[in-house]
């Protein structure tokens, strides 16, 4: 129904961006003024054809569901139109620009215009628009200046337009910023002046069209077997894991194969801020919050999304990550019978991400003393999973470790794998090794209990 609804939107996006670009070129304000770039035969070219696009191209093309059909007939037609316009015009070209022209029409009616070839790219993780003239791709972890560029300001704020109408986002001086996501499941973060100085920014983060599995983290160096084969044994035994980490770390992805562990018979109730988790079993709600409307009324939170989930008869919620009030709403669900439930956090270190939830505990505006909250935590949570990005752009689970419980009024942790960094190779790559503590988890009877099988080989480290 989305598509459907985009696609008899799309010529109505177009004229109305042809407007404001030609009402612009007719009044320039004194910054673009001055960042304005000659037009060449080829820009002109390419105006003319978009603006013959919007008023002769076939609104039936566009609802076309299949989709190489589609683009294959509006590609022939967009090339009938360079052709007539260039001849009419006496514009020559070589054959390059003549490709190039094409594809730059096409992504910009189809796809998401300049950007478009990044987000095809498979070595590319992550798109960085930080102005019009200045686009950053992410590969392997390190992050690189591209050629791309966009037109201006405004030929930004159309692109950020297409990503957010269809899914009833919506992006203005009221609301300057906004999360959403592409139709694949790419998370985007769009903010535009007066709050982004230098003009509107825009973020998306990639993730694999294939759902990940256990082994291609193992393959990518993320985690050992024997890791892989504990953090499953954990999940099928129900234990409350945290997945922690920094920004672009991991973290999602490392939730996407633990939750592959869970069985299929189970029901599990997904909230997120904005819906990018893949799930591999068939028994799933997904819930997303839903921002103010125009009158700043009508706002969803993960945290009205947790307590209305617990009405839902879960056997597994997994809360795509908490940040504020949340945090208490989950501990009570974790300590009231939902166990085995997952959920991600921003912080550094396994002790920091206790710090958070206490803080964040604290935002649900309950006056509970330090020490009833940190009793909440050390009850609720059996593992935290920290997730982190090192300097050579690989990311690796740097600590597995156990929420062991109380001694005073402190949370005692016991790590049961890190990974022990040992230099710098050549390059610049990391050197270090994962390896096992030699210490066993308290909660390992619930293996036993539940009939799972682990060897207690895969606590030994051998030196």
């Amino acid at each position: 129904m989305t598509e459907v609804k985009e696609d008899m939107s799309l010529l109505k996006r177009l004229e109305e961006a042809r407007k404001v670009g030609h009402q612009k070129d007719k009044k320039l304000t004194p910054r673009r003024a001055a960042t304005k770039e000659p037009d060449n035969p080829l820009t002109k070219l390419k105006t003319k054809v978009y603006d013959k696009i919007v008023e002769e191209i076939d609104a039936e093309l566009l609802k076309e569901p299949d989709e190489e059909l589609k683009q294959r007939l509006l590609s022939e037609q967009v090339e009938d139109f360079i052709i007539e316009i260039s001849s009419e015009e006496h514009i020559s070209y070589t054959r390059a620009e003549h490709d190039r022209l094409l594809d730059e029409l096409i992504h910009e009616i189809l796809g998401l215009g300049p950007i478009e070839p990044l987000l095809k790219d498979p070595s590319v993780t992550e798109v960085m628009v930080n102005s019009y003239k200045r686009v950053y791709v992410e590969r392997k972890g390190r992050l690189e200046l591209t050629n791309v560029t966009f037109k201006d300001d405004q030929h930004v704020l159309h692109i950020i337009e297409k990503i957010v109408s269809p899914i009833g986002r919506r992006i203005d001086e009221s609301s300057p910023y906004v999360d959403a996501r592409l139709r694949d499941g790419s998370r985007v973060n769009a903010i535009i002046p007066p709050l982004a100085i230098d003009g509107p920014s825009l973020t998306i983060r990639k993730f694999f069209k294939e759902k990940l599995q256990v082994d291609d983290l193992i393959r990518f160096g993320s985690m050992t077997r024997e890791m892989a084969d504990f953090v499953s044994a954990c999940v099928r035994a129900r234990l409350n894991i945290i997945v922690s980490g920094g920004t672009g770390s991991g973290k999602t992805t490392t939730l996407n194969v633990l939750s592959s562990f869970i069985p299929t018979d189970e029901r599990i109730v997904t909230v997120e801020d904005a819906a990018e988790l893949q799930l591999h079993q068939d028994h799933v709600v997904r819930l997303e919050t839903r921002p103010p409307n125009i009158e700043g009324k009508g706002a969803v939170t993960i945290r009205d999304l947790v307590r209305n989930c617990l009405r839902m008869r879960p056997d597994r919620i997994i809360v795509g990550e908490v940040r504020s009030g949340e945090a208490l709403d989950m501990l009570q669900a974790m300590n009231t019978g939902h166990d085995g439930s997952l959920t991600t956090v921003h912080a550094n270190s396994p002790r920091d991400t206790l710090s958070r939830i206490s803080t964040m505990v604290l935002m649900a505006g309950m006056e509970l003393p330090m020490v009833a909250i940190r009793e909440q935590i050390a009850s609720a949570i059996d593992l935290i999973i920290q997730q982190s990005r090192l300097q050579d752009g690989s990311r690796k689970i740097t600590h597995i470790s156990e929420v062991q419980g109380m001694e005073g009024d402190v949370i005692t942790l016991q790590d049961i794998f890190i990974f022990e960094q040992k230099g710098i190779g050549e390059g610049g790559k990391v050197i270090g090794e994962m390896h096992p503590t030699g210490i066993r988890p308290k909660f390992y009877h619930k293996f036993t209990e539940r009939g799972i099988e682990l060897p207690a080989e895969t606590f030994l480290y051998h030196r």
